[in-house]
C-alpha cells in the first residue's frame, strides 16, 4: 500500500489554501492560475508559474508559509485505522508532494503515525505526476510496483501511479469523482479496511448504515 499524505491521510487543504493565496499575492500570481495544481510539488508549480531565475526564491518561500501554518490540519476518517491495521508488517509506505520539512511539519501537528518508508518531494528529482515518488516507495519496501495500490485524492498522483504501474484507489476527499480516473473510487479511508494477508493486503469495502 502506497498512500498520498495530504487530502488521503490528513486534510491539509484550508492550509494549503491560505499558504497558497499568500505565496500568489507576495509573487504577484493571479490566484486564479493555481487552479489545477493539487498534488503538484510546490517546485513543479513555481516552475510552471515563474520565471526560471526566480523559482528557488519562490519555492523556498511558500515551504516556509507552509511550514510555519499548521493551524486546523487534521486526520482524515479511516487513515488511523488503514495505518495501524499495516504499519506491523511492513506493507505501507507514504509518498507525498511535500518537502521533506514540510511533511515533518505535518506529521508532527496531527501526529499521524507514520510508517518506516515515508518518500517526499525532497527525495526524487521529478515529483508527480510523474511516477518518481510511487517508484521509490516501492523499491523502498522491496516490491514491485505492479504489486502495489496507490491511494490518492489528486488526478495528478493517480497519474503518477499510473506510469508507476500500480493499481489505484481514489478517496473523493478534495475531488469530485467524475475528475478521479481509478480502479475504484470511494469517499474516505473509512470506507474500506485493510489487512495483512500472508505478505500482502487485502483490501475488502466497508458496509456502513449510511
Amino acid at each position: 500500500m502506497l498512500f498520498d499524505m495530504d487530502g488521503t491521510l490528513i486534510d491539509s487543504i484550508p492550509v494549503v489554501v491560505r499558504s497558497w493565496l499568500r505565496w500568489a499575492e507576495e509573487e504577484g500570481v493571479d490566484p486564479r492560475r493555481l487552479v489545477g495544481f493539487h498534488g503538484v510539488p510546490a517546485r513543479g508549480i513555481a516552475e510552471k508559474l515563474l520565471p526560471p531565475e526566480r523559482v528557488d526564491a519562490a519555492v523556498e518561500r511558500i515551504e516556509a508559509i507552509e511550514t510555519a501554518d499548521t493551524d486546523g490540519i487534521t486526520i482524515l476518517p479511516g487513515a488511523l485505522a488503514a495505518l495501524a491495521a499495516l504499519a506491523g508488517d511492513d506493507l505501507c509506505a507514504i509518498a507525498t508532494s511535500c518537502t521533506r520539512v514540510l511533511a515533518d511539519a505535518r506529521i508532527v501537528a496531527t501526529g499521524l503515525p507514520v510508517p518506516r518508508v515515508v518518500v517526499t518531494a525532497s527525495d526524487v528529482d521529478r515529483g508527480k505526476p510523474h511516477p518518481d515518488p510511487f517508484l521509490l516507495a516501492a523499491q523502498r519496501l522491496g516490491v514491485d510496483p505492479a504489486h502495489c495500490l496507490v491511494v490518492e485524492d489528486a488526478p495528478g498522483g493517480l497519474e503518477a501511479a499510473r506510469a508507476a504501474g500500480c493499481a489505484t484507489l481514489a478517496v473523493t476527499t478534495t475531488t469530485e469523482p467524475a475528475d478521479l480516473v481509478a480502479d475504484a473510487v470511494v469517499a474516505t479511508l473509512a470506507d474500506v479496511r485493510f489487512a495483512p494477508a500472508g505478505g500482502r493486503v487485502l483490501v475488502t469495502g466497508v458496509v456502513t448504515d449510511a
